[in-house]
């Protein structure tokens, strides 16, 4: 198994995007191609073996994806994806700029033929263990064919990467009954109860995501991020005013010491690093998204996660439901 890392994004690179690759290599057995600066990437590898792709450019979050991809030829991201087109790795894995990445895909590998838009798959945690959400960035404006297909990829993600069986679909709404909602949310429900291959169980209020009511959440991306974000921020904001209250006096420090065990629990339950990366479904190839201030577990467990999508090649599932669906 070769996944090939763009040792050049993320808030933390190249530190601790090489951290997780060399722990992901020595972990798993993988072979880790680290795409980006020799010298600096050398830096934080030591004497470490592990193969180096040299690049001289990078792309920045504050340029624009297409443009950036076009006119850096030799930029780490590019040239990474260039590696899973010719087949000399298995799979992508990026911190950096999600747009860099999504055009990079878009144009190196290009879409699975008849996925009319890629969608970023993410897991979300609930009391059910790990759900998925998508589209949650790729696309902030879609139809409801578009949602649909996500539902298809989903599906396929749940069950063949993820191991749920006969997972099922919910479509994001305001309300559950089949009226509720936008044009958009509407016309998909339409649309969803008539697919015979998924395991539609209609809408799903966001409120109801945390519960594991759905193994795949379907929504558009703008609805999707916004989604995330807000989680990320909840969950940031209850931790540490849970760490704030049990610091605030002798004897809530020692309560704090009696619950320590728990609390690490549950702050395990929210943490992102624990899922690495969210795949992008639709392209034709694999290639991980993952979080901007991604750490070396995070990075760790993001090539652990494409290494799984490619051992269960999930792009030729997808690709096989949409033939099927197009029949």
């Amino acid at each position: 198994m070769r996944i090939a890392v763009d040792a050049m994004g993320g808030d933390y690179a190249p530190e601790e995007i090489v951290k997780g690759a060399l722990q992901a290599q020595k972990e798993y057995n993988y072979h880790v191609v680290l795409v980006g600066d020799k010298e600096k990437i050398s830096q934080f590898s030591g004497s470490e073996e592990i193969e180096v792709l040299h690049t001289s450019q990078i792309i920045d979050m504050d340029e624009s994806p297409v443009s950036a991809v076009r006119k850096k030829k030799d930029a780490s991201i590019v040239v990474a994806t260039k590696l899973v087109k010719d087949q000399k790795v298995d799979a992508v894995v990026s911190a950096g700029s999600t747009g860099a990445q999504m055009t990079a895909a878009l144009f190196g590998l290009g879409r699975i033929s008849g996925i009319k838009r890629p969608a970023i798959s993410t897991v979300l945690p609930t009391d059910k263990g790990g759900k998925v959400l998508l589209d949650s960035g790729a696309n902030t404006d879609c139809k409801p064919e578009n949602l649909v297909q996500f539902a298809y990829m989903g599906s396929v993600y749940a069950e063949s990467v993820l191991g749920m069986k006969n997972p099922t679909i919910a479509l994001l709404n305001i309300g559950a009954e089949e009226s509720k909602g936008n044009e958009l949310t509407v016309k998909t429900y339409q649309l969803l109860k008539e697919c015979s291959q998924l395991n539609f169980i209609g809408n799903i209020e966001p409120r109801d995501i945390p519960k594991g009511f759905a193994d795949v959440i379907v929504c558009d991306g703008f609805v999707g991020n916004t989604v995330l974000k807000l989680a990320e921020g909840l969950s940031g904001f209850l931790m540490e005013n849970i760490k704030a209250q049990l610091m605030s006096s002798f004897r809530s420090k020692i309560g704090a010491a009696m619950v320590a065990p728990s609390l690490k629990e549950i702050k395990k339950i929210f943490d992102y690093s624990e899922y690495g990366g969210a795949p992008l479904l639709g392209v034709d190839g694999i290639s991980v998204i993952c979080h901007g201030s991604s750490n070396a577990k995070a990075i760790k467990n993001a090539v652990r996660a494409a290494a799984v999508c490619s051992e269960n090649g999930f792009v030729e599932r997808i690709k096989n439901i949409v033939q099927g669906e197009d029949a």
